[in-house]
């Protein structure tokens, strides 16, 4: 195995030839093959804007729309129940829906997942009412001992948001919520689930092929996945979509026709769920060099079990080695935020990340400015500093010091 990551890091990665990369929860790296094979597609195809008739946009728009039914087969998401929003990242896809449920005429209610992104946090500055949740919460008010907040008595709708995965620490949480609050006993207000993939999606599969316990609407950045295109999108599950109707904002591509002298009204598309809200040109290049680097992400590593099984593994046997390290003194160098080593054992539980804080001999903290002095002269790229997280919230139960 190791001999196979050598060669194809040599032939597939020669940006690496002398670095350590090891941020690739922010970005993973994009293989030479895929720029290469994207580089022949533009140089030899004429496409056009997808907004017009030409031939060279019809053959744009047969391309979107080959690559779009590409995304859902990788989640193994059935056309039939799912449609796929093109958008510039995940980020992106989330303040979509949170257009649509603000513009609704009494707002919505709004619980996010303390493990959320600042991107999920961030909407509950539109929200009527919100909360953040711990996980002991959110299975409390899927029995129903818990309220999902106090509104709804007027109408008003209830948004639920988390990560599949914790940027900070790697913790996966419960795919099964989303069915669960679905089915949960009747309640006021109705309750949709927003789920954030794009950590978990870049060394894991996605499954979506059970519809009923699928989330309303999930979001993703596909450069975590293949490196490039930089790329996201809003999967959305069809019986879900008509509260993204309330979305007040259209822009070019979404409307059929638009009044604005005597009198001011639209009429938008409604032939589908992405034409509605597919705002302006779609960055068409970049979904052409997506359906190019799916196929080449499939060649070079066959499935995305392969990569979680690899993952896990590294993760692991880094989170022991550094486990073991020691100043002269006996002190730990490091102070982990994993449970223990078990915890990689588990891909439904525990992604690939491993996070710690360095201590001197003393056990007072490393600063991040100091680490990184000692990395960059060793060509090391890591993530260090917030990550994007609400707080890392330290208890007994989650550092581990020896």
């Amino acid at each position: 195995m190791n001999d196979e990551v050598d060669l194809m890091r040599e032939r597939e990665y020669p940006m690496l030839k002398d670095e350590i990369y090891l941020d690739h929860a922010g970005t993973t790296l994009y293989a030479k093959s895929l720029m290469e094979r994207f580089a022949t597609e533009m140089i030899s195809n004429l496409y056009g804007n997808p907004h017009s008739a030409s031939p060279a946009s019809q053959a744009s728009t047969a391309r979107i729309d080959d690559v779009r039914i590409k995304v859902l087969e990788f989640f193994n998401a059935d056309p039939v129940d799912f449609d796929v929003v093109f958008v510039a990242n995940a980020t992106a896809g989330i303040k979509l829906v949170m257009d649509a449920f603000r513009s609704r005429a009494h707002g919505f209610t709004y619980g996010y997942h303390s493990d959320s992104h600042t991107s999920l946090v961030g909407v509950r500055e539109t929200a009527a009412e919100s909360v953040c949740l711990g996980s002991s919460d959110v299975e409390a008010m899927i029995s129903g001992s818990l309220p999902f907040i106090n509104g709804g008595g007027d109408g008003r709708l209830g948004l639920f948001a988390y990560p599949a995965q914790s940027n900070m620490n790697g913790r996966r949480l419960p795919l099964r919520w989303s069915g669960q609050f679905r089915t949960a006993p009747e309640r006021t207000p109705k309750i949709y689930t927003l789920l954030d993939a794009a950590a978990l999606v870049s060394t894991s599969k996605l499954d979506l092929s059970d519809v009923g316990n699928a989330p309303d609407f999930t979001v993703l950045s596909f450069n975590k996945i293949f490196g490039f295109p930089d790329l996201g999108a809003l999967i959305v599950r069809r019986d879900s979509a008509d509260v993204l109707q309330s979305r007040k904002y259209f822009g070019g591509g979404t409307v059929e026709t638009v009044a604005c002298i005597k009198e001011q009204w639209h009429e938008p598309k409604i032939e589908n769920i992405h034409a509605s809200l597919e705002d302006g040109t779609l960055p068409m290049h970049n979904i052409m060099a997506l359906g190019i680097a799916m196929e080449v992400h499939k060649e070079l590593y066959t499935s995305m079990d392969r990569i979680s099984e690899h993952t896990l593994s590294l993760a692991q046997k880094l989170y022991s080695n550094l486990r073991l390290l020691k100043h002269a003194n006996g002190a730990d160098v490091c102070r982990l935020y994993v449970r223990d080593a078990h915890s990689f054992e588990d891909k439904s539980t525990q992604g690939p990340i491993v996070t710690f804080n360095l201590m001197d001999s003393h056990g007072a903290w490393v600063s991040n400015t100091e680490v990184e002095k000692l990395a960059t002269p060793k060509l090391l790229t890591y993530r260090h500093g917030r990550l994007g997280e609400i707080s890392l919230r330290v208890t007994d139960a989650a550092a581990t010091t020896t």
